[in-house]
């Protein structure tokens, strides 16, 4: 693929890379404010997937409708979700993401109806309780970003009967994040705040930043880490013991 300014793609890798790398929340957010402008071109450059499997998996199983369906985007960046709805029929959009450069991005794009500044895991979303016919959150589930006891949060202002859809990658080196965000998963729904719909296992998610990230052993299809998809919904009756919403 040809880059624009000539950006190689050794170069697109090292910086997707060094965003993987960022555990620090604060840090996490200036890279992103900084890397904004740039940001779409590079994720096309390494096949990033996540935007268009989240929203075909959503799509699938939304009842309804689409132009109909109220959703939220959660850490929105600079809109690619917003635009694989949109390209699907959906029209009301609401947006969230702790970056101001990002929602800048976002906002220029002109498909969302409500944008909104919010870092999910440092303060609660900026919605009522049972707002949302579905909840994406596409590529922020890891180390530095959204930490996993912010999920109950979602499933807050998603309507009972509503769809969550929440996307993480697979490979070696986010693992142990993977693990926690299910066990996380896992309690939600014994406690019956949610039923699992789908568990989309994706091989070709996007191209590895390095051989560090595929992993000593591990599969690296054409140099691709992998992904998984989730799809909850929200069950209707009333909230379950330990899911109760922010204050």
């Amino acid at each position: 693929m040809a880059l624009e300014e000539g950006r190689s793609l050794p170069e697109v890798r090292a910086r997707v890379g060094a965003s993987h790398g960022i555990t620090d929340l604060a840090h996490k957010l200036h890279f992103y404010d900084q890397w904004a402008p740039d940001y779409d071109q590079d994720v096309a450059a390494l096949q990033y997937r996540a935007p268009q499997l989240a929203v075909d998996c959503l799509t699938q199983a939304l009842p309804g409708p689409p132009h109909a369906a109220l959703i939220l985007d959660v850490a929105c960046g600079t809109g690619l979700v917003a635009a694989e709805l949109q390209a699907r029929g959906f029209l009301q959009l609401h947006g969230v993401d702790g970056s101001p450069g990002m929602l800048e991005q976002a906002r220029a794009r002109g498909l969302y109806q409500r944008l909104s500044l919010c870092t999910l895991g440092q303060e609660p979303l900026p919605s009522s309780e049972g707002t949302f016919d579905a909840v994406l959150m596409v590529g922020a589930l890891s180390d530095g970003q959204v930490p996993c006891s912010a999920v109950p949060e979602l499933l807050r202002v998603t309507k009972p009967g509503g769809l969550l859809c929440l996307t993480t990658r697979t490979n070696p080196s986010n693992l142990r994040y993977k693990e926690a965000l299910e066990a996380t998963l896992a309690r939600l729904e014994q406690a019956g705040a949610w039923e699992r719909l789908v568990a989309w296992p994706v091989d070709q998610w996007e191209l590895a930043t390095s051989e560090l990230e595929v992993g000593p052993g591990a599969s690296d299809s054409d140099g691709f880490i992998s992904g998984i998809v989730y799809l909850y919904r929200k069950q209707k009756a009333a909230q379950a013991e330990g899911v109760r919403p922010s204050a």
